[in-house]
């Protein structure tokens, strides 16, 4: 078994740990909050700083919410970096920028230790049944040692390249789920206000072409105004910024993906940031004077 650490345990970050805890390794944890009971109670070990977990664990994971976070859980005066030493391995889950990732890369194998990035997709639900997507940034060797654990908090777990490349196909895949929660809005939407029942409109396309992931789980939120977060909007947004920036510096053309971003931003400002992302279907809603179902 082996000595793992984890740092940053969120609505994400919690049932991962768990997970790892299930799999029998001994886990050291620290987080800017309370350790949840449900990890003390599984046997999770509590460390004062991030220092000190990276000093006890051999490899240790983070999933925190953004690039500045990461940056201060690797090099904060308490970070990461005080405590590691050769040999040990750093694995990013969290979704930041892939040319930050990069530079942290190359400053933690300064160290003499080797570092993965490994963002997630399939949000809190895909989190707690350990069915993760987990696309990983690195070299194959190092894949190769976490890829056993990875496999405890995920299903479809792909090597994509170097250091960064995860991080890209993050910011690829936070994309496609904007423009198909767009989708699924506006479909439902016209629907709803062309007299039809959203939610057997919903059941019908879920047997044909249009079936997804998307309008499978967020229609539903939509047709039962269940918007609890699971992946907070105010998070998609920040990826979406992360791929239009990348957008300009590449010169590639992302239109729809700046409109999905003015829907979020639309979100925000009328207090809705704090929402799960399927919540968009809200600026479309507000522009239309119309809800695809009546408020719980």
């Amino acid at each position: 078994m082996a000595t793992l650490g984890f740092i940053g345990l969120g609505i994400m970050g919690t049932p991962m740990a768990g997970h790892l805890l299930a799999g029998g390794h001994t886990l050291y944890v620290h987080t800017r909050s309370k350790v949840p009971q449900a990890l003390l109670d599984a046997g999770a070990k509590p460390c004062a700083s991030n220092a000190e977990v990276a000093q006890k664990a051999d490899i240790i994971f983070t999933m925190v919410p953004d690039t500045p976070d990461v940056q201060k859980v690797l090099f904060a005066d308490d970070g990461l970096a005080q405590g590691l030493t050769p040999g040990k391995i750093v694995v990013d889950m969290s979704s930041i920028g892939p040319m930050e990732t990069k530079a942290f890369a190359q400053q933690i194998n300064a160290l003499g230790c080797e570092y993965l990035d490994a963002p997630v997709s399939g949000g809190e639900v895909g989190a707690k049944a350990a069915s993760l997507t987990i696309m990983v940034g690195g070299k194959q060797e190092v894949f190769d040692k976490v890829e056993p654990l990875f496999k405890l908090m995920g299903k479809n777990i792909t090597r994509v390249g170097g250091n960064g490349d995860g991080q890209t196909c993050k910011v690829a895949n936070q994309i496609i789920v904007a423009l198909n929660i767009q989708a699924v809005a506006e479909a439902l939407l016209f629907a709803s206000k062309a007299g039809a029942d959203p939610a057997k409109v919903r059941q019908a396309l879920m047997g044909g072409f249009a079936a997804s992931r998307i309008l499978e789980v967020h229609g539903e939120r939509m047709v039962k105004r269940t918007f609890q977060p699971g992946f907070r909007i105010n998070l998609h947004q920040k990826d979406l910024n992360l791929a239009l920036s990348g957008a300009k510096q590449l010169g590639v053309a992302l239109p729809n993906t700046a409109v999905a971003q003015q829907l979020m931003s639309a979100c925000a400002a009328n207090g809705m940031d704090g929402l799960d992302h399927s919540a968009l279907c809200r600026a479309v809603e507000l522009m239309s004077h119309h809800t695809i179902a009546p408020d719980a």
